[in-house]
């Protein structure tokens, strides 16, 4: 069976939709009749975002979300249920790069920055999403969360240290979140990938260097598009993935083969 069969009718919510993977994971959804509920600090971009889910098919709602505060969180979790009755699912993509450098020289409020986005963002979500998926019987299938991780989240990258701290942060939150919420049938995983060229990781991309040396690490002779991420995340989403929780799951051209 198609897994986009199984996604017609039901809601989902997605941080960090006004671009990258956030955007194209909610046109995939869309596109297989889901309902949206996005979600960005930058809201005239979420708003598009939301513009190009209903002309793929879907319905969507967008609105201004800060992921580091409780009750802009709040909000849009509210926003979702009252429009929508209900969360069948969430894709928490929101996050920054944060500045590049060695260990010794980031400074402390950019440390902060990055872990406020990534790691308490991804926290405070998961909450506000838990909290209304434990108060409905589930569906079919089982409820699910995905979150935005990266390769950097499962081993060290040098010249990153603040996200890859956060990063590892999220893929522990994933597992615990995982093992514990498991017998309320919610299944909690989040994706990996590896380089790909988005607006978050454009300054990345901008040097020549990078992308000869994450070109030399991949198995595969071309870098990944937001697509592929998408493909994934929609299917972690769908009930076809309904055995599959707890999982790193990488999109990294073989990068950590």
């Amino acid at each position: 069976m198609n897994h986009e069969s199984g996604l017609r009718g039901r809601s989902f919510l997605i941080t960090g939709a006004a671009s990258g993977f956030g955007r194209a994971a909610a046109v995939s959804l869309a596109a297989a009749g889901a309902r949206l509920a996005l979600g960005d600090i930058n809201a005239a971009g979420a708003a598009q975002t939301a513009e190009q889910a209903r002309a793929a098919g879907g319905e969507a709602l967008s609105a201004s979300l800060d992921v580091t505060r409780e009750e802009s969180v709040a909000a849009l979790t509210e926003a979702a249920m009252r429009a929508y009755g209900r969360i069948d699912g969430a894709f928490n993509s929101a996050g920054v790069l944060g500045p590049m450098g060695p260990m010794a020289e980031v400074a402390l409020s950019d440390f902060d920055r990055v872990m406020a986005v990534n790691a308490r963002g991804v926290w405070l979500c998961m909450q506000a999403q838990l909290r209304a998926m434990l108060a409905a019987p589930a569906p079919a299938g089982g409820y699910s969360i995905v979150n935005a991780a990266s390769i950097a989240g499962l081993v060290g990258s040098p010249m990153l240290p603040a996200y890859t701290a956060s990063k590892h942060a999220v893929v522990g939150m994933t597992r615990a979140a995982a093992r514990l919420y498991g017998k309320d049938r919610i299944r909690v995983n989040c994706v990996c990938p590896g380089p790909v060229e988005t607006p978050l990781a454009g300054p990345l991309f901008g040097s020549q260097s990078y992308r000869d040396m994450m070109m030399a690490r991949q198995a595969l002779p071309e870098f990944g598009k937001v697509e592929d991420v998408a493909a994934l995340v929609v299917w972690l989403l769908s009930p076809a993935a309904s055995m599959v929780t707890g999982t790193p799951a990488r999109v990294d051209a073989g990068a950590l083969a």
